[in-house]
């Protein structure tokens, strides 16, 4: 029995520490939201999650690379919805940028993927629920 309630209470704890970061995530990236000005061209911040995707230029996100400059190419971010490109925010040439704003521009692209990432869990979620209320024959 204890090794039951052991593992009740490490899944509660999981369960929790994504709550926390989930919260976390979506305070920082609405101040990031702000901070980069990104409202300029989405109205409300809640509308940045109708985008399908959302990538980078002139900055890498790959793990092995994060945050480093491309040469003679220019920061932006860029949304995808309904098939079509929106640049979300220019910043000019990626090299003449300050480093904490390479950081804050990455920080934002990964903690809006990280948001959608939790929304998509929640669609699955309620899909797999539903199932239940399929009769079958």
């Amino acid at each position: 029995m204890d090794e039951k309630l052991l593992r009740l209470e490490s899944l509660i704890d999981r369960l929790t520490s994504l709550e926390q970061l989930r919260s976390y995530n979506r305070k920082r990236l609405e101040e990031l939201f702000a901070s980069l000005e990104i409202g300029q061209k989405v109205e409300r911040f809640e509308d940045i999650f109708t985008f399908k995707a959302m990538n980078l230029s002139g900055i890498t996100l790959q793990k092995e690379q994060l945050c480093a400059v491309q040469p003679n190419r220019y920061a932006q971010i860029i949304a995808i919805k309904e098939g079509k490109n929106i640049n979300l925010r220019y910043f000019g040439r990626a090299e003449s940028l300050p480093k904490k704003l390479i950081r804050d521009i990455c920080e934002f692209v990964l903690r809006w993927r990280l948001e959608k990432s939790f929304m998509n869990v929640e669609h699955y979620r309620e899909l797999v629920d539903g199932l239940g209320a399929i009769e079958m024959e």
